[in-house]
């Protein structure tokens, strides 16, 4: 069992999937307090946790929106660099605009929130988990943006580790395949499928073209593996990514 009194967490993309997920795991192992980010403010509001929490409506990927956050972080001991968006198409046909857009919550976001994770942690010393994909370590056609933020991800989340190390911060990542989250709510082809036989038929139908283990993961079983990264069960391991795929990658 993690636990995770008295300790205080920054979670971007908390208001859904898997961001949510780990902000509920974590509290009920017994987090102090929660700094929890995500753009959509109603769903950020409706959040209801059994400890303190700070909310932050904003842009991860806004340089403004940290120097604003700096107060709030505060006495942090860990984050979960959590928010992302997706995006599918060929390369020779991919918009540049849509490039940008995935690159910029993805890439840029992620290092805006894990320098100030860093600094706010400080020399106390802590744990970092950011959240790449198994798409930034296998190849797939049609999801060029997506797959090269999470690679880039990776090797960021290794230098990080690098660095931090003298201060006692741990930096990972977590590379999970298929988990049934509301990002697929942006891939038109899993919309049409879903409209035509149910969400779960085609999560289920999904997971059987690729993964070994014949399912898709829940975000509450990421949120656990996250937990595990985060707590002092995993005070040896740094700038190690953590793959979760149900054996998609092999």
């Amino acid at each position: 069992m993690t636990d995770f009194t008295d300790r205080t967490f920054l979670v971007t993309g908390a208001a859904s999937g898997i961001g949510l997920a780990t902000a509920q795991h974590l509290a009920a192992n017994g987090a102090k307090r929660l700094i929890l980010t995500d753009i959509a403010a109603d769903a950020l509001d409706a959040i209801d946790l059994p400890c303190a929490v700070d909310r932050l409506t904003g842009d991860v990927a806004d340089e403004a929106f940290w120097d604003s956050a700096v107060p709030k972080l505060d006495g942090l001991d860990g984050a979960v660099i959590n928010a992302g968006v997706a995006g599918a198409g060929p390369i020779a046909t991919f918009g540049f605009a849509e490039w940008r857009r995935i690159l910029s919550v993805n890439l840029d976001g992620a290092f805006l929130t894990l320098r100030a994770a860093m600094r706010a942690i400080g020399k106390r010393g802590g744990a970092i988990v950011a959240v790449s994909s198994a798409t930034g370590i296998k190849a797939e056609p049609g999801i060029a943006a997506y797959a090269a933020s999470k690679a880039a991800l990776i090797q960021l989340v290794r230098v990080a580790a690098k660095e931090g190390a003298g201060r006692r911060i741990r930096v990972n990542a977590i590379a999970p395949a298929g988990v049934e989250t509301p990002v697929w709510d942006a891939v038109p082809m899993f919309v049409n499928r879903a409209a035509e036989i149910g969400r779960d038929a085609a999560f289920a139908e999904m997971a059987a073209m690729g993964t070994p283990l014949g399912r898709y993961a829940k975000s509450e079983e990421i949120a656990a593996q996250i937990a595990f990264l985060l707590s002092d069960a995993a005070t040896y391991i740094t700038g190690s990514t953590l793959v979760s795929d149900g054996g998609y990658t092999l």
